[in-house]
C-alpha cells in the first residue's frame, strides 16, 4: 500500500475526532508540530531508529505534546511510532489540512506551471479558478518545465489543462487528420 493511502486513512480518523471535538485548528497545530519533528533530520532519525527503545520515543513524544488537551495527538504520534509509520507525518498533515479546507468549503487546486509564478500571477489564477468552480480556492503550486508554458490545474476530479505541451499535441492530432 502506498504511503499516501496510509496517511489518508490516519488523517481521516484524526479529522473525524477533531471535527467531533470542534478542535480542527488545534489539531492542525499539533499535526504541524508532529510533521515538523518528522521532517527534522535528527528528530526524525531518532523516532525511526529501530535501535531506540519505544519507551524513549514515547517519553520524547510526551515532551512534544505535554498538555492534557493534546492527548489525542499524543496517542496518534505513539501509534505512528509503534507501527513504524512516523515518516508519514508530513503526508498525514497535508491530507488532514485538505480535509479541513474541504469542510470549510475551500477547494484545493494543484496548479502546475512551467516557471514559478509571481504573487500577482498566483492571485489571478486563484481568482479565475474561484470563478470557475464557484468556491474559494487554495492553490498548491508545482513547477514542471516540461509543460513548456501555460498551466495545468486539478481541483478534485476536474482537470484544466492549458499547457503548451497539450496544445501542441492537439495541433499535431488535428494536422494528422
Amino acid at each position: 500500500m502506498a504511503v499516501r493511502g496510509v496517511a489518508k486513512r490516519y488523517s481521516q480518523a484524526a479529522f473525524d475526532i477533531a471535527n467531533e471535538q470542534g478542535k480542527l485548528d488545534e489539531w492542525l497545530t499539533d499535526l504541524t508540530r508532529l510533521a515538523d519533528a518528522a521532517s527534522d533530520p535528527v528528530v526524525g532519525a531518532f523516532f525511526t531508529n529501530p535501535g531506540v527503545r519505544e519507551t524513549e520515543k514515547h517519553a520524547a513524544l510526551e515532551r512534544l505534546f505535554p498538555k492534557p488537551e493534546q492527548r489525542f495527538a499524543l496517542n496518534l504520534a505513539r501509534l505512528l511510532v509503534d507501527r513504524r509509520r512516523f515518516e508519514i507525518a508530513a503526508d498525514l498533515l497535508e491530507a488532514f489540512r485538505d480535509l479541513v479546507l474541504q469542510a470549510r468549503g475551500i477547494a484545493i487546486a494543484d496548479v502546475t506551471t512551467a516557471v514559478e509564478l509571481t504573487s500577482a500571477e498566483r492571485d489571478r489564477v486563484r481568482q479565475q479558478l474561484t470563478t470557475l468552480v464557484g468556491r474559494t480556492v487554495e492553490l498548491r503550486m508545482h513547477v514542471d518545465p516540461s509543460i513548456i508554458g501555460g498551466l495545468v490545474a486539478r481541483i478534485g476530479d476536474q482537470l484544466i489543462d492549458g499547457s503548451v505541451t497539450t496544445q501542441l499535441r492537439q495541433m499535431r492530432v488535428a494536422l494528422a487528420r
